[in-house]
């Protein structure tokens, strides 16, 4: 059982559903097993996600509806075996429970496992296996372009697999609909999950609408995974990090790299991933999730045993196998780690008459100048724009949910000098884009003008760590 995700009580009803254990947790909320409570023609186990709202700034928590939103509407306008189910969404209100008040709540189809958890795990998954996933990941990605939409966030993770073993794609909170003349691109926040972003949205530039995708983003994304299929998760550019990674992808994108692929990768997969990550937009708009799954189509036909060739000519080609453990099951949508929430969590017991309060700290002698960082690649390019959608806030309490009653006006973007005047250990804790967490907070003044003289900035916004006493 995940502890860290007991935050809503078992047997908590919300609509027809009654709560059960707890799935998963991450940055953007949590996930528990769901029961139905009347009779229904839908499932009678499912998974509830919960997206809490209590703890964000303004712009966070329009986002986080947005989002949740977009994956309702995605839902209720697609139905195919491919595409997990969003089967009703709900807002709570219930002020008796203040970390739920306001939250959303999506009611999805249960899956077994995710393609996560399949990669690097202990039992071998076959190379038939890995055919037959692989295969129905492009079943539901090309139906998902013909309908005209553009996942926005494919990776492992968001691949979830039922308990008769098919395949579903979920967690469609990035999901947007193609415009333009041609129905060429779509708008999407400036998200996602940096292993799997194209060369061309590190450096995308960002607009009123957020930046423009293309459905020859999630091919790039598929390149990645089939990748990993084959090589117990691992990238097909090298790095110890994401943002190496995602450095060596454009070192490759402008010609200064090729692209190296493990030979575990069976021959047609590894021709196919190729394709996938053609180095450009303009390179990989030919590779459409149809034409791949014909291609794979006709490449089952031309072999009795398996797509990738047999399982000889893979032993060939490199002794890495993926193995499989089948754990505690996972929910339609596992709590991605790259969302940008602040999340907050119960008060330690803390009062207003404890010293580390905003109102009973005494400024050091020693300030120290800290600098803002963004995890986010788009936002960090156009810092210089400004951008409301790339501002990071300032509490006022670091004790208190960060809520419109506790933040200041003055917002910040990354590459800001703020003066720290001394650090508070233990605050609420903060999780950026990324997953990173932390509960350090730093006092910081504010220029001259601004509505009060120092306000609250959390630790995980800088990678600053000077040398400043504990407030006190």
């Amino acid at each position: 059982m995940n502890r860290k995700a007991e935050r809503v009580p078992t047997g908590y009803r919300l609509g027809d559903w009654e709560v059960g254990e707890p799935i998963a947790d991450g940055g953007w909320g949590w996930v528990y097993e769901g029961r139905s409570v009347r009779e229904t023609d839908e499932p009678t186990l499912v998974a509830l996600k919960f997206l809490p709202t209590s703890g964000l700034a303004p712009r966070q928590a329009r986002g986080l509806l947005e989002s949740a939103h977009r994956e309702s509407e995605f839902g209720r306008r697609t139905r195919h075996p491919r595409l997990i189910r969003v089967l009703d969404s709900l807002v709570l209100d219930d002020q008796d429970h203040p970390e739920l008040d306001g939250a959303i709540v999506l009611v999805m189809e249960r899956a077994e496992h995710s393609l996560r958890q399949l990669i690097g795990a202990e039992s071998e998954l076959t190379e038939g296996q890995a055919d037959r996933i692989l295969t129905q990941i492009c079943e539901g990605l090309a139906h998902l372009h013909d309908l005209g939409w553009v996942h926005g966030d494919l990776k492992p993770d968001n691949v979830l697999l039922m308990a008769d073993g098919s395949v579903r794609l979920s967690d469609f909170g990035l999901a947007a609909e193609l415009d333009g003349t041609h129905g060429t691109h779509a708008w999407i926040p400036p998200q996602g999950t940096p292993d799997y972003l194209p060369p061309e949205r590190w450096k995308a530039p960002l607009g009123e609408r957020g930046v423009q995708t293309r459905p020859s983003a999630d091919i790039w994304a598929l390149g990645i995974m089939v990748h990993q299929m084959f090589t117990g998760g691992t990238s097909p550019f090298p790095g110890a990090t994401p943002a190496a990674r995602g450095a060596a992808a454009q070192e490759y994108a402008g010609g200064r790299a090729s692209l190296r692929l493990d030979p575990a990768v069976p021959r047609f997969w590894r021709d196919l991933a190729t394709d996938c990550l053609a180095p450009t937009h303009e390179a990989r708009a030919a590779c459409t999730a149809g034409g791949l799954l014909a291609r794979i189509g006709a490449a089952a036909q031309g072999d009795g045993t398996t797509v990738g060739g047999t399982g000889a000519a893979r032993a060939r080609g490199g002794q890495r196998r993926r193995r499989l453990v089948l754990g505690t099951a996972v929910a339609t949508a596992v709590c991605a780690a790259t969302a940008a929430v602040w999340v907050h969590v119960a008060d330690d017991g803390a009062t207003r008459d404890d010293p580390v309060h905003a109102e009973n700290v005494s400024e050091t002698a020693d300030p120290s100048p800290i600098k803002v960082y963004n995890v986010e690649p788009t936002c960090r390019a156009h810092a210089a724009d400004r951008d409301q959608q790339c501002s990071l806030g300032l509490a006022i309490d670091p004790l208190s949910p960060y809520t419109v009653d506790n933040v200041v006006t003055t917002r910040v973007w990354h590459g800001d000098v703020l003066t720290a005047q001394c650090r508070l250990p233990q605050g609420l804790p903060v999780t950026d884009e990324f997953g990173h967490r932390s509960t350090q907070w730093y006092r910081v003044r504010l220029p001259a003008g601004a509505s009060v003289s120092t306000a609250w900035f959390p630790a995980v916004r800088t990678k600053d760590k000077p040398a400043l006493p504990a407030c006190r």
